[in-house]
């Protein structure tokens, strides 16, 4: 049986939001979703949003099969614009649905085009959104371009 907690154990200040793929029953029994659990606070159950010091965005359903990807498009669009309005803090998003899941980066990183400065993308998704012309490279830094879909 797992502990029940606020979350709360696991703000570390200064360090970012770790966003990562999850189930809608909050099963997070592997991957980054366990990280997530025992290290930043995600709660056992909570399927998706805030918990802690991190973030959940849905890949897989309640039985833990894939969701479709429109409905993941639209997860993550949520996290965007939660990202948007709590500006003041800085997040790392894992390669969401590329690992569990079985998704590509090719499938999940065009979900992520515009995202603000302040999310910090995989190289993963970064090297598809800089093939396909969503990152402008300036330097050593990628510079986001383009909108997000709805």
């Amino acid at each position: 049986m797992s502990r029940v907690h606020s979350g709360q154990e696991a703000v570390i200040p200064g360090a970012p939001v770790f966003v990562f793929g999850s189930n809608l029953a909050g099963r997070h029994g592997k991957g980054a979703a366990l990280w997530a659990r025992q290290h930043r606070g995600a709660i056992y159950g909570q399927g998706i949003g805030k918990q802690g010091n991190s973030y959940a965005i849905p890949t897989k359903d309640e039985r833990l099969r894939p969701l479709p990807l429109p409905m993941i498009r639209g997860f993550v669009g949520e996290f965007l614009m939660f990202a948007e309005k709590y500006w003041m803090h800085q997040y790392q998003v894992t390669p969401i649905g590329c690992g569990l899941a079985g998704f590509t980066p090719e499938q999940i990183a065009p979900f992520f085009r515009g995202a603000p400065d302040h999310v910090q993308l995989p190289p993963e998704f970064v090297s598809v959104l800089v093939a396909t012309g969503d990152l402008i490279t300036a330097g050593n830094e990628a510079r986001q371009g383009g909108v997000n879909p709805k």
